[in-house]
C-alpha cells in the first residue's frame, strides 16, 4: 500500500484518492485468527471483516478455508453454528475472484499455487501468511508475502 495521497478536489467535488491494496489472506492465518483473539491474526480477520481490509477470495481458496476451519472447529470458542456464520460473514466481506490462469507449478508447495494465482488474477499486492518461506519469488509476479504483524504495521493498525 502506497502513501496516502490527500483528498483531491477538482470542480466543486471531492475525490478520494487514497487507493486500498487488495491482500490475499492465506489459511493459516484465518485458523490462527479463529482460534486466539489475541494476536495480528485476529485483528487482520476483525478489519477484513469489516471491510479495513480488502481481501480477495476464490472457490478454491473458500473451500480450503471451510475445510481447515470446520477441523479446527475443536480448538477454537466457536460453536458449529457460530463457525457456520462466521464462514458466512468471510464470504460476505470478500471479493471474489475468477481465477482463469493458472501459474502451476510455480512454489515449492504446490498447494500453495493456488493462492498466488488468485492474487495474480485479483491483483493483490500482498499474501498475508505465517509461511513467508513458502512464497519464496512470488515477487515477480508484483506481490508480496508478508506476516499478520508486518501487514498491519504497514496500514498503520498495530
Amino acid at each position: 500500500m502506497g502513501a496516502p495521497v490527500p483528498i483531491v478536489h477538482l470542480d466543486d467535488i471531492v475525490y478520494n484518492t487514497i487507493m486500498k491494496d487488495s491482500a490475499v489472506i492465506d489459511t493459516n492465518v484465518f485458523v490462527a485468527g479463529v482460534r486466539s483473539r489475541q494476536g495480528a491474526s485476529f485483528i487482520v480477520l476483525s478489519l477484513a471483516l469489516t471491510g479495513k481490509i480488502d481481501f480477495a477470495l476464490s472457490v478454491s481458496l473458500a473451500a480450503e478455508y471451510e475445510d481447515v476451519l470446520v477441523r479446527h472447529l475443536k480448538h477454537t470458542a466457536f460453536t458449529a453454528e457460530e463457525m457456520d456464520q462466521f464462514i458466512d460473514a468471510i464470504y460476505c466481506a470478500a471479493n471474489f475472484i475468477e481465477v482463469h490462469y493458472l501459474w502451476r507449478p510455480f512454489l515449492r508447495d504446490s498447494g500453495d499455487d493456488h493462492v498466488l494465482e488468485l492474487a495474480v488474477a485479483a491483483q493483490s499486492g500482498f499474501i498475508i501468511t505465517h509461511n513467508i518461506k513458502d512464497f519464496e519469488g512470488i515477487e515477480r509476479f508484483g506481490v508480496k508475502a508478508i506476516k499478520p504483524v508486518d501487514y498491519l504495521r504497514m496500514i498503520g493498525e498495530a
